[in-house]
C-alpha cells in the first residue's frame, strides 16, 4: 500500500485522493467516471445508512424499491424536472438484441416513476399520508468526476412522500432538514448551515427547495443534503388525486429529498489532515485500534492473552480492531491507523500487562499526547475519550467555519476576499437571479443557501446596490 499523502498546503485536491486511495476507501473503475467502494469506505457508508435509516422510521417512514430504468415518456410529463436531469440521463435503446418499442432511462432520480405508482395507490384521504424511502443508485451523466463526490453513479437514500394538505407537505419538508442537520452535527460531527435554495438553485420541479450546507478544509462548500416541497406539480403530472374528506377531489401534495455517498467525501475533507483521515467515532468502522507488542513467543502468548480478555470487555458496545499482524512493525501499524482515521488506538505491551495498564493515543491529538489508562474501568474510561474525540472534531469543524466567515459589502470586497480568501462570504443580495447568474460567471461562486434564521439587516445588493433585507452566503462549492 502507498502511503504517502500530499499535504493540503500543497494541493487540497491532491490530497484529497491520496487520502481516498490510501486509505484503501475507494478505487477507479474500469468506466471512467465511475468508483468501487472498497470494504472500508463503504463500511462509513453503512454506518451513515444505519444512523439515517434509524432515524428515518423513528419519524414514521418505511423503506421501498423501485425500479432501476424509467420509461423516457415519465420523464417528459413534468416539464421543469426533464429540462433538469435532460443531460445528465443515461439511455437504454437496446435489450435482448433488439430495440427497444421505448428508450429505458437509467433513473437519475425516481419522482416519475414514484409518482406514476403513486397513481395507482392513492384514491382517498385514508390512503394517505405515504412516507416512503428507499436506499438505491442512482446514475448521472457527469463530465468531471471525484471518488465520492461526484461519480457517474452513486449511492443514495432519496424519500418521496405524498399528502393530504399542503401545511402537512411543508412540515415534512422540514422535518427532514432537521434530521438531515442533525445527522451531519451528531454523527458527522459536520456543523451545517440550513437554509433555503434560490429559484435558480433549487430541484428541477419544486417549489422551493431546503438544503443543509458544510465548508470544507479548502474553503469550499459542500451540498450536505436536500428536501423539496415539490407542491403538486407531480400529482397534476401523474393525475395523482384523491377524495377529500368532504368528498371532493383534489392533487395531493408531494416531497422528495436526499443525501449520498458524497457524505463520505464530505467526511473526509470536513476533518483530514496531512496524515489522512480523522473519522469522527459514531461513524468510524473501527472506533478503536489495538497494536499488541512482543519481540519473543513467550510475550506474544502473554500479550495475546490480555488482548483478548480487554476486546471482550469492549465488544459489543464498541467497535473494536485488534491488529497482530506478524508481518509489520508496530510503528508501521501505527502510521497505517492513522492514515485511516481511527479515533482511538490502545498499545499494549508486556510491560503494561505487568503494569494493568495500556498506553492510548487519540487520532484527533498529537501522538505525544498519548495517555496511560488501566486496565480496570477500561471500557468506560474509552467510552468517554470516543465521546470527547467526537465533540473536539465537531468543535474544530465549527471554529473553522467561523474563523472562515466573511461579511463583505461592495463587490470589489466580494472578488478580494474570494480571490484570497473564499469561505462563506455574507453579502447582500436584492433577491434579482439576475445578479445571481451575473456574479455566478464572474467569480465561480454561487449563492449556498437562504439561511432559515437569517437576520434582518437593510444594506444595498453587493452587484447592482439595489436595496436589500439580509445577507447570504455566497460561496464556491463542489
Amino acid at each position: 500500500m502507498a502511503q504517502k499523502i500530499t499535504k493540503q498546503s500543497e494541493d487540497f485536491s491532491k490530497w484529497y485522493i491520496d487520502t481516498v486511495l490510501n486509505s484503501d476507501m475507494a478505487d477507479y473503475a474500469p468506466v471512467k467516471g465511475c468508483m468501487v467502494i472498497k470494504p472500508y469506505g463503504y463500511a462509513i457508508w453503512e454506518n451513515m445508512q444505519q444512523a439515517l435509516d434509524r432515524m428515518f422510521k423513528e419519524s414514521g417512514h418505511v423503506n421501498a424499491y423501485f425500479p432501476l430504468f424509467i420509461p423516457e415518456s415519465f420523464l417528459h410529463k413534468e416539464a421543469e424536472h426533464v429540462e433538469g436531469f435532460a443531460p445528465e440521463c443515461a439511455v437504454v435503446t437496446h435489450g435482448g438484441g433488439k430495440k427497444l418499442e421505448e428508450p429505458l432511462i437509467v433513473r437519475p432520480t425516481s419522482e416519475t416513476v414514484i409518482w406514476a405508482m403513486y397513481a395507482k395507490w392513492i384514491d382517498s384521504h385514508r390512503d394517505l399520508p405515504i412516507l416512503i424511502n428507499q436506499w438505491a443508485n442512482v446514475v448521472r451523466w457527469e463530465m468531471r468526476t471525484r471518488l465520492f463526490l461526484r461519480t457517474t453513479e452513486f449511492l443514495w437514500q432519496e424519500g418521496h412522500t405524498a399528502h393530504a394538505t399542503e401545511p402537512e407537505a411543508a412540515q415534512e419538508v422540514q422535518t427532514i432538514l432537521d434530521i438531515y442537520a442533525k445527522f451531519a452535527e451528531e454523527y458527522a460531527a459536520v456543523p451545517v448551515l440550513k437554509g433555503r435554495k434560490t429559484e435558480k438553485e433549487k430541484f428541477a420541479g419544486a417549489v422551493y427547495t431546503l438544503c443543509v450546507e458544510a465548508l470544507m478544509k479548502d474553503n469550499r462548500a459542500l451540498q450536505w443534503g436536500t428536501s423539496h416541497h415539490l407542491g403538486q406539480n407531480f400529482a397534476k403530472a401523474f393525475d395523482v388525486t384523491f377524495q377529500t374528506e368532504t368528498g371532493e377531489r383534489d392533487y395531493v401534495w408531494a416531497t422528495s429529498w436526499g443525501v449520498s455517498t458524497r457524505m463520505v467525501g464530505g467526511l473526509v475533507m470536513v476533518h483530514g489532515d496531512d496524515k489522512g483521515l480523522r473519522l469522527p467515532p459514531k461513524l468510524a468502522p473501527h472506533q478503536v485500534v489495538i497494536v499488541p507488542i512482543y519481540y519473543s513467543d513467550e510475550e506474544k502468548q502473554l500479550v495475546l492473552r490480555k488482548t483478548d480478555e480487554l476486546v471482550a470487555q469492549l465488544r459489543p458496545e464498541i467497535r473494536v480492531k485488534v491488529d497482530d499482524r506478524d508481518n509489520y512493525k508496530p510503528g508501521w501499524k501505527f502510521n497505517e491507523w492513522e492514515m485511516k482515521g481511527v479515533p482511538l488506538r490502545i498499545e499494549i505491551g508486556p510491560r503494561d500487562v505487568a503494569e494493568n495498564q495500556v498506553m492510548v493515543a487519540r487520532r484527533d491529538k498529537g501522538p505525544k499526547e498519548k495517555q496511560k489508562i488501566a486496565f480496570d474501568g477500561l471500557k468506560a474510561a474509552v467510552q468517554t475519550l470516543l465521546d470527547e474525540i467526537q465533540q473536539s472534531l465537531f468543535d474544530e469543524a465549527l471554529k473553522f467555519r467561523e474563523e472562515n466567515s466573511y461579511k463583505v459589502n461592495t463587490y470589489d470586497e466580494f472578488k478580494d476576499a474570494l480571490e484570497n480568501q473564499l469561505g462563506f462570504l455574507y453579502a447582500h443580495w436584492c433577491g434579482n437571479e439576475a445578479c445571481e447568474q451575473a456574479i455566478q460567471e464572474e467569480t465561480k461562486a454561487t449563492i449556498r443557501c437562504i439561511p432559515l434564521n437569517q437576520e434582518q439587516e437593510d444594506g444595498t445588493c453587493v452587484y447592482c446596490g439595489k436595496p436589500s433585507h439580509g445577507r447570504v452566503p455566497f460561496a464556491k462549492a463542489y
